[in-house]
């Protein structure tokens, strides 16, 4: 498959995915994304786009890298899919939901931090319950995705998820809490 015409440089993350879609088509790109986070997708499969695409330099760096260290940093590859799924994204695709969902637990915080994210910019229902154990993750980044995801989409068991969060040592998870306390009291009519 062609790849960008260098490796991204000067393009950014939406920009990249935008032109991707546009030379790929948008469900090629959903489905490589949905298989990176899943892991059904190698970051150097070579039948697959090159990674450069979601990744750019950082991605061209990495594909260089001799196998021990590429492989201690393929989570990227999972991160920038995660990340290209807040620019991209079609209902009609059926594999993205299970993927953001799968994400949600995968063992690099980057790639949790940014499935949250995901979940909250497409109001991802599906993912309330899996959001509730990232409210104690032990990366603060992670607590506030997920704490403002579960603010958007969380049901009642959310609630005192997000009023326990509220006690963060960390402000941004403690910010997150109180907003996510607000919407989900206005949204479930519960206080």
């Amino acid at each position: 498959m062609d790849g960008l015409p260098d490796d991204g440089r000067g393009l950014s993350p939406r920009q990249r995915v935008e032109l991707a879609e546009q030379q790929l088509g948008a469900p090629v790109v959903l489905r490589w994304c949905a298989g990176l986070l899943t892991g059904d997708v190698a970051y150097d499969d070579p039948a697959q786009p090159p990674l450069t695409w979601l990744g750019g330099p950082h991605a061209t760096w990495l594909l260089g890298q001799p196998a021990r260290v590429a492989d201690d940093q393929e989570y990227w590859a999972r991160t920038w899919a995660a990340r290209a799924l807040l620019h991209a994204w079609d209902d009609a695709v059926l594999e993205l939901v299970p993927a953001v969902v799968c994400a949600l637990a995968d063992p690099a915080w980057r790639v949790r931090e940014m499935a949250a994210k995901v979940v909250a910019r497409r109001e991802l229902g599906q993912a309330g319950e899996a959001l509730l154990p990232l409210v104690e993750d032990d990366v603060p980044r992670v607590r506030a995705a997920a704490v403002r995801a579960l603010g958007l989409v969380g049901e009642v068991e959310a609630l005192d998820a997000a009023r326990d969060a509220q006690d963060d040592q960390d402000p941004a998870v403690h910010r997150a809490a109180e907003l996510a306390v607000r919407r989900l009291q206005e949204r479930l009519d519960r206080w």
